[in-house]
């Protein structure tokens, strides 16, 4: 598929600049890319101030009232002091901004590396924040904003591998793997009593939190739904699970400091692995027809792939079998 069959092609240095002057900026034409695939994000140079960050939403993915739920969500961590990106204000009290066809927000430049979440102290921080972040988050729900659930994180994205992707030489051992696995995350979260859905990031990995001057600062809160409050920690756990314990003791600490943390929720770290696992070769899927992913993730939808995803699958289904993490 040519490029310029894709809407996102639309987006030439000359039309994001014009987009970010339709608020009033005066942009001093250098524009760079930043990594981003769900969206398309650069960094618009501005006369006189310093650089923004204007961020294009895909097409068809959010509605206005969903993106506008996550940005009033970010402007409420924003308003309790807490680190977050959140976007820019208009005087208008706007957020979410309409050109030629595109939805777009800007943020404010905001520098930093990835944590390192073999720090324990880093890792005291962390749950500090997201203890706060779930405090907050904790007040009300979304009201048109998804919730984090089986069906569509996992139902769904087999449905559509097995429809349109999976190589027929391994249709039979996806389908086993797969129904096993669903059945268990399925049953997981039956199970899981006690366990409320709050407003949450929904996203926290490491890209998504930049370290500076001694503190996390959260961004991208492109994923915000209704999720237990354990999604928004078990992926800055990592390695044997010794030190997965020890990284969870850490995170949990800091974290009690501003908010109780639900033991039963750690029953659900591996199913939502296991989720999340499943989910990620569907967007890669369902955003086949983009250019940009061909390009970037060459590997994805060759025979290869699919019997090392399989592979990984049936490791995952071993994992939900082990006892679930404790806390000391």
């Amino acid at each position: 598929m040519k490029e310029t069959s894709h809407p996102f092609s639309t987006l030439t240095p000359n039309f994001i600049m014009d987009a970010v002057e339709s608020q009033g900026f005066r942009c001093d034409c250098r524009t760079s890319a930043l990594n981003s695939y769900e969206n398309r994000v650069y960094q618009v140079g501005i006369e006189e101030e310093k650089p923004l960050i204007a961020k294009f939403y895909r097409p068809g993915r959010w509605s206005d009232e969903q993106i506008r739920e996550e940005h009033q969500f970010c402007l409420e961590l924003a308003g309790h002091e807490l680190s977050v990106v959140a976007p820019w204000v208009n005087p208008a009290g706007e957020t979410l901004f309409h050109f030629d066809g595109f939805r777009f927000a800007l943020y404010p430049r905001q520098g930093g590396h990835a944590p390192e979440f073999d720090n324990d102290e880093n890792l005291v921080i962390l749950g500090r924040m997201l203890g706060r972040i779930h405090s907050i988050g904790a007040i009300r729900p979304f009201k048109v904003r998804p919730t984090l659930e089986s069906r569509s994180f996992g139902h769904d994205s087999v449905a559509l591998i097995k429809e349109r992707f999976i190589p027929e030489e391994y249709r039979a051992s996806y389908t086993a793997v797969t129904d096993q696995l669903l059945s268990a995350i399925d049953a997981a979260f039956a199970n899981a009593q006690g366990v409320t859905q709050i407003r949450a990031h929904g996203d926290c990995h490491a890209g998504n939190i930049l370290w500076r001057d001694g503190a996390p600062h959260f961004v991208d809160f492109d994923d915000a739904r209704m999720a237990p409050a354990v999604q928004d920690l078990w992926m800055m756990l990592s390695g044997e699970r010794s030190r997965q314990l020890v990284q969870l003791e850490q995170l949990v600490k800091g974290y009690t400091e501003f908010r109780d943390f639900h033991p039963g929720e750690l029953r659900l770290v591996e199913p939502l692995r296991a989720l999340r696992m499943l989910h990620y070769s569907a967007w890669l899927a369902r955003r086949w027809e983009d250019p940009t992913f061909p390009i970037t993730f060459p590997w994805f939808n060759t025979v290869r792939y699919w019997g090392e995803h399989i592979l990984q699958l049936r490791e995952q289904l071993s994992a939900l079998d082990e006892p679930p993490l404790e806390l000391p």
